[in-house]
């Protein structure tokens, strides 16, 4: 696949991993993923509860409730009742996964990492770079 199409499908993936954060019930802040394999979407997952869990993020301070799943996490353990595998898969999320998902991308095979916003902690990002895994920031406010 040539670079320019490359880029153009990564736009468009991680675009819609921001229309699929609008699907959480987090107030704070919404974050989407999919994964991406072969050019097909193989998971998807948002911020939120586990099943079976109320549909409530935060406490009554505004707080993230402590079993709250990113959406990195929703999305791969979502592969993990699937017969997909993610092993090669690129990844897009809203926002630079934390170190915990971080630990998890490693582990699930996923070579490469889209996300479209920043975080003010970077430990993740560098332990995803640590690992070899080829990771990107994608600015989808500007025209490429």
């Amino acid at each position: 696949m040539n670079e320019t199409k490359k880029a153009a499908l990564d736009r468009r993936y991680a675009r819609m991993a921001l229309i699929w954060a609008e699907n959480s019930y987090c107030e704070r802040r919404k974050v989407g993923a999919l994964v991406v394999k072969n050019n097909m979407i193989i998971s998807d997952g948002y911020n939120g509860t586990p099943t079976g869990f109320e549909n409530i993020c935060e406490d009554e301070n505004n707080v993230s409730k402590p079993y709250v799943l990113h959406a990195e996490a929703n999305a791969i353990t979502k592969l993990a009742r699937s017969s997909n595998s993610s092993d090669g898969a690129t990844l897009y999320v809203t926002a630079s996964p934390c170190i915990e998902c971080a630990k998890l991308i490693i582990q699930s095979g996923i070579k490469r990492v889209i996300y479209t916003e920043q975080y003010r902690l970077t430990d993740g990002v560098d332990l995803l770079r640590r690992a070899g895994i080829e990771v990107e920031y994608l600015d989808l406010n500007t025209d490429k």
